[in-house]
């Protein structure tokens, strides 16, 4: 879908960088939307996807509408729109690559230093969804990203379907090795959602999910 094809997308997006610039002058949002719609649009791309993008930002709204769970949201927002930028399934810098490009663009924006370094470090967070105790903004974009994990059966179904569609590439054995890799990442943290409504709404679904998932790889695998 191009932006042409999603004005209410594009919208968002130029409210919320106007918004974080607060009143100051900068260049027209609506380009830099555009591109970072081509981008979520690439045809490699079956998860990572404009829709997982709008998911993340009504998960970051849904937050802030239940638990007010404080940060500074436009920039949270922002992070979201750069969180999966660059995406290619065979390489493993993406989220450095992404948080690159919010460097770039943001600065070009109108963003204040500050802020710029602020989403380029949400961006990378996105790594590992571990944010430290007490990061409001990292809470927040983190739980909002994994908000899907606490889908119902169908959705969740989906998920698990166009994620290896992304990873057609590698082969089934080591599709499922590292993909039992990563679950069993997930699990072993201490909690998968650190905002109060996120543990709240989404911790129990989401870790029987990931545990079903794991246990249909190890048995598919004969590890189980």
């Amino acid at each position: 879908m191009t932006a042409d094809q999603d004005p209410q997308l594009l919208r968002r997006w130029t409210a919320t960088l106007l918004a974080a610039r607060a009143g100051r002058e900068g260049p027209d949002p609506v380009p830099y939307g555009r591109n970072l719609l081509a981008r979520w649009s690439e045809p490699q791309r079956r998860y990572h996807t404009v829709d997982h993008l709008r998911a993340v930002l009504d998960r970051i709204d849904e937050l802030a509408d239940q638990g007010g769970e404080g940060g500074e949201l436009e920039l949270v927002r922002l992070a979201a729109w750069f969180h999966d930028a660059v995406y290619r399934p065979d390489r493993s810098e993406n989220e450095e690559r992404s948080a690159a490009l919010a460097e770039k663009a943001l600065t070009e924006a109108g963003l204040t230093a500050r802020e710029v370094t602020e989403v380029a470090r949400l961006v990378r967070l996105t790594v590992t969804h571990d944010p430290a105790p007490g990061d409001l903004n990292g809470e927040t974009l983190c739980d909002a990203d994994l908000a899907v994990l606490a889908s119902g059966p169908d959705t969740y179904g989906g998920y698990v379907a166009a994620v290896r569609e992304e990873y057609a590439f590698v082969p089934d054995d080591a599709f499922r090795a590292g993909r039992a890799a990563v679950l069993r990442q997930l699990l072993a943290l201490p909690r998968l959602f650190r905002t109060p409504y996120g543990a709240a709404a989404w911790e129990e679904r989401a870790r029987e999910n990931l545990e079903r998932e794991l246990a249909e790889l190890t048995d598919a695998s004969g590890t189980g």
